[in-house]
């Protein structure tokens, strides 16, 4: 253990020596050699030791000071280090050894770390809010695990938390525990200790009960409030009562100010004027105003709740702190919340009693008296202010309208033929334009059109006209109000569909970070941007936590069900995505088929997402085999679409890919290819060539060639595919794997079998990780590097994956192969081995 100090001194500073140490470095204690003195206090030393025998290693060694070794303070000791033995976690720094020296005076020798404290440690690596938080995670688990063994630390501070490298990861480690349990007096430099009623801990970090100085009423959450105040100093750099103010107050003053006093919550802290705020954010990697944002809602509750003054609202353990701290970095609503002002207002009662009565008394007449006469003129203002705010507002949009539809110019009227595309253009060009429209109602119908560009497809177009009415909104209702939010989820839905993940997430998260401030935990605006937020991370492979929160998402659009706008359809979809990529599609079917029966009833049958929810179905069906019924529902919904959309709209990509599996799946390669190009050119032509939708018809027109054995666009197309893939979803991403899984095929087809072999090892390696050992799409990668062996007569590799693979296809649904190919594989490789039975019993294995 690293006993790091306040202020370590030397072992010769006659101005710290109150007694002789009796210990000089270089002197042998046990199998211990002492090099250095780490720290000390008035009844105890910490010591740099090396252990030579029965291992060589260094400790911390912790003994006694002569002319302190009374029979109290040993007793003390030996329950310390007693307890300390017990206690056995990765955030605990580690006990080796216990012993007496020759006088009698007990030591225990520690585990010794090499680091720096944790608030020390997170500034200088500049760790962002969520990895500080994540740091306090492991203290808060270090913390709960002592709690288990029943030990109170009761002087939790970061000089006290060290973090160290543990396999380049930081891990933080609790020193100096039970110091204050243990002994008459702490070993650290600066904390505060009288015997007359026991105060203990340091004034900063110590909880209002410590203050109390009746040691026999501590408990576990004691300890809750010191990681409160670690938490506030981690997210903010500021303590909740900082050094220099208890400095200049009596040792009442500052028993009552810990007691009594509400501390800055952290999201105001951040925001004081000053270098200290500028600092604290830079630290953090970002500005003070967006530090307060990130703070603001969930991170100021939880630490408000760690630190109440009634403890009996704090926290109940430190369990408690830490799942609430989990379910703010999973996007769940956390069990704390804002004081309710009857709580607020109660507290102040209590502090100023005598005050409050006269003035309730003052209050009382004045009420009686202009309640009325208030009443009834703000009615009237408000009436008329509403009036005239909507008559303005109609008197605007009706001006716009009939500026719109003006065909008075035949130069701009095309002889009366305007095509409603270019009523669009006009109308968003003139909104842009337009000087004199109200700032709220331009930013309204920039939000209107770019949501009229999304559902056409064009989603530049889109992106531009949403990011202006973001910026409008901004300037008119600052960067935390609910409009803001809802052009930060407006343009995330267009980044998301232009392939931008990172920066869809990113306003995803921000937007949800503002409803739940403004909205509380428990609203629709919540539910969809939790929706919006999980479909994003869908698209990033990181199912488990898109999961989670279409799951709240789903719970809240139950919750108001029948309200307005209150539809879950979207949010059954998204699990129903969920369920495919976990190969569970008749579950994904059940879903979906929900999802269609909720718009169905919502928006009715020629309604665009009723037929999209259709073509989802659909998709379930053709993955379980019923390739003609998926086919007949496919050319339905591509017609209807056709006729709602447009021919050109950007959803015909998936329309017309759809309609390509179908075929594929039956063995029709050359309908197959058709379709696929028409998918290909439309998605080229929606989205450019650098989006995720763009890869998918790549990489299927690649299959309906490679079929026909036109290997050399195929391989061209899948490389195309390929690379996109890893530009837009990331090297790891699964979608990445099954490009290399065709693309190893091919390669193998045109005579390249080292490069199928590398293609396939890739492609298994991320499926395994991503997506399970036992997943279908992993089965499939394990066939084609089993393929891609034996196309090199490697029949020792071959065999194992060749096998599974034949295994998958016969007992697996979902496992997509050529099953007769593989075991002719199979029956190559035993006849190649010399091994005639095994030969004979696969190829009896054929399908006949």
């Amino acid at each position: 253990m690293s006993e790091t100090p306040d202020a370590p001194r030397s072992p010769r500073d006659d101005r710290t020596q109150t007694y002789d140490s009796a210990v000089d470095s270089g002197e042998r204690i046990g199998s211990y050699r002492l090099l250095t003195e780490l720290g000390q206090g008035g009844m105890g030393q910490v010591w740099l030791a090396e252990q030579t025998v029965p291992v060589r290693r260094q400790v911390a060694l912790k003994i006694v000071k002569a002319g302190m070794d009374t029979a109290q303070v040993i007793a003390r000791f030996e329950a310390e280090r007693q307890a300390l033995a017990l206690m056995d976690h990765p955030a605990i720094a580690k006990m080796f050894e216990a012993g007496a020296t020759a006088q009698g005076r007990p030591y225990f020798a520690m585990e010794y770390v090499r680091g720096e404290s944790l608030t020390t440690y997170s500034d200088r690596q500049r760790l962002t809010t969520r990895e500080r938080l994540e740091l306090f995670l492991q203290l808060c688990d270090g913390v709960h695990h002592a709690h288990q063994k029943g030990i109170i630390h009761r002087d939790l501070k970061p000089s006290n938390i060290l973090v160290t490298l543990q396999d380049d990861h930081a891990v933080p480690k609790i020193i100096d525990f039970g110091v204050a349990k243990a002994m008459s007096q702490p070993l650290t430099a600066h904390t505060l200790y009288t015997s007359i009623g026991g105060f203990v801990g340091t004034p900063e970090y110590m909880s209002p009960e410590q203050a109390e100085m009746r040691n026999g009423d501590i408990d576990t959450r004691t300890d809750v409030y010191a990681l409160g105040v670690v938490l506030y100093e981690l997210l903010t750099g500021a303590l909740p009562f900082e050094r220099h103010l208890f400095k200049q107050l009596t040792f009442d003053e500052i028993r009552r100010t810990i007691r009594e006093v509400e501390p800055l919550r952290p999201s105001t802290q951040v925001t004081r004027p000053g270098p200290a705020s500028t600092d604290a954010a830079g630290s953090r990697r970002t500005e003070p105003a967006r530090l307060a944002g990130l703070l603001r809602g969930d991170l100021d509750w939880i630490t408000m709740r760690a630190l109440e003054k009634d403890r009996a609202r704090r926290y109940g353990s430190v369990s408690d702190l830490a799942a609430d701290v989990r379910r703010h970095l999973t996007n769940q609503p956390v069990l704390a919340g804002p004081p309710s002002a009857v709580y607020r207002a109660r507290k102040f009662v209590r502090r100023h009693r005598v005050g409050v009565a006269a003035t309730v008394m003052v209050l009382v007449l004045a009420i009686a008296f202009g309640a009325l006469m208030a009443v009834q003129a703000k009615r009237i203002a408000s009436e008329r202010d509403r009036a005239n705010r909507e008559a303005q507002a109609a008197r605007e949009v009706s001006s716009f309208l009939v500026g719109l539809f003006e065909v008075s110019k035949p130069s701009e009227a095309a002889a009366n033929s305007i095509t409603a595309r270019q009523m669009l253009d006009k109308g968003a060009d003139r909104i842009q334009q337009e000087t004199q429209l109200e700032p709220q109602i331009k930013a309204a119908l920039l939000a209107t059109m770019g949501d009229v560009y999304k559902s056409v497809g064009l989603y530049p177009k889109a992106q531009r006209l949403s990011e202006a009415a973001l910026q409008t909104r901004r300037e008119l209702h600052g960067s935390r109000s609910p409009e803001t939010a809802s052009s930060l989820a407006q343009l995330a839905e267009v980044m998301w569909r232009r392939g931008q993940l990172a920066e869809a997430e990113q306003m995803h998260r921000e937007a949800l970070d503002i409803r739940r401030s403004a909205f509380g935990g428990e609203s629709l605006e919540v539910a969809e941007s939790l929706a919006g937020l999980a479909t994003v991370l869908t698209a990033k492979a990181e199912y488990s936590q898109a999961e989670s929160l279409l799951q709240d998402s789903l719970r809240l659009y139950r919750t108001f069900a029948g309200e307005p706008h209150a539809n879950p359809a979207r949010v059954l979809t998204a699990l129903a995505n969920i369920r495919f990529q976990k190969a569970d599609y008749a579950g994904a079917e059940r879903l979906l088929r929900d999802a269609h029966d909720v718009d169905q009833k919502l928006l009715g049958p020629g309604h665009p997402r009723t037929i999209g929810d259709a073509t989802n179905v659909a998709t379930a069906l053709l993955v379980q085999g019923n390739y003609a019924q998926a086919e007949a529902v496919y050319r339905d919904n591509l017609r209807e679409t056709i006729r709602t959309l447009g021919p050109e709209h950007a959803d015909l990509a998936t329309a017309y890919g759809a309609l390509g599996s179908a075929l594929y799946y039956q063995s029709r390669y050359g309908d197959a290819e058709e379709v696929y190009r028409k998918a290909l050119k439309i998605a080229q032509t929606a989205f450019g060539d650098d989006h995720n939708e763009v890869a998918v018809a790549s990489g299927n027109l690649g299959q309906a060639l490679d079929a026909q054995r036109k290997y050399a666009e195929s391989v061209k197309l899948y490389g195309e595919a390929l690379a996109i893939g890893r530009r837009v979803l990331g090297p790891q991403h699964p979608e990445v794997a099954t490009y290399l899984i065709w693309m190893s095929g091919a390669s193998r087809h045109t005579g390249k079998p080292a490069a199928a072999e590398a293609a396939a090892r890739e492609a298994l390696e991320i499926n395994r990780v991503t997506l399970g050992a036992e997943h279908p799409r992993t089965a499939e990668a394990e066939g084609a590097l089993g393929m891609a062996f034996s196309a090199q007569r490697k029949w020792n590799d071959a065999e194992r994956h060749l096998i599974a693979s034949a295994n998958a296809l016969t007992g697996r649904p979902g496992v997509e192969g050529d099953l007769s190919q593989v075991i002719r594989e199979i029956v190559a490789m035993y006849e190649a081995l010399g091994k005639p039975r095994e030969a004979a019993e696969w190829r009896a294995r054929l399908p006949k």
